[in-house]
C-alpha cells in the first residue's frame, strides 16, 4: 500500500494494531516525503491512544493533551544528527506538510491535521 511503510510501525504501544487508524491522507504523504528525502524515517510514535497519551504526559513529556497522534494526523520520527534531520525537513517540505516540531531529543513531530494551523516549533 505505501513504498516505505507498513501500518505496524505506526501503532500505541498499548493497541497492537492501531497504526491502522492513521490517517491515509497522511499517510500518503509521509510516504511521499520519505521519497523525497531518500532518507530511512524511523517513527518513534505513530497513533496514540488516549491512555498512551496520558502517560507520555505523566513521564514528563511535552505530550499535549490535544494531540494530534490521537487522531491519526501525526507522526514523530527519529532525527539524531543535523544532515538527517536537514533531509527529512526537506522532504516533509516539499511534500506540502506545514506543521513540524523539531527537538533537539532526535525527533521530529510532523502533522496534517486540518483542524491546526501552520506552525513550526522546536520542543528544546
Amino acid at each position: 500500500m505505501y513504498r516505505y511503510f507498513n501500518l505496524k510501525e505506526f501503532d500505541s504501544p498499548d493497541e497492537v494494531g492501531s497504526g491502522g487508524k492513521m490517517r491515509a491522507e497522511f499517510l500518503r504523504r509521509l510516504d511521499t516525503a520519505r521519497h523525497i528525502s531518500q532518507t530511512p524515517y524511523v517513527i518513534t510514535s505513530g497513533f496514540r491512544t488516549l491512555a498512551a497519551n496520558d502517560d507520555l504526559i505523566r513521564r514528563g513529556y511535552k505530550a499535549s493533551r490535544r494531540s494530534s497522534h490521537l487522531l491519526g494526523w501525526a507522526a514523530d520520527i527519529e532525527a539524531t544528527n543535523s544532515r538527517t534531520r536537514h533531509k527529512i525537513l526537506k522532504g516533509l517540505i516539499e511534500a506540502g506538510f506545514n506543521r513540524i516540531g523539531i527537538s533537539g531529543a532526535g525527533f521530529i513531530h510532523v502533522d496534517s491535521d486540518p483542524a491546526k494551523k501552520e506552525a513550526v516549533w522546536l520542543y528544546d
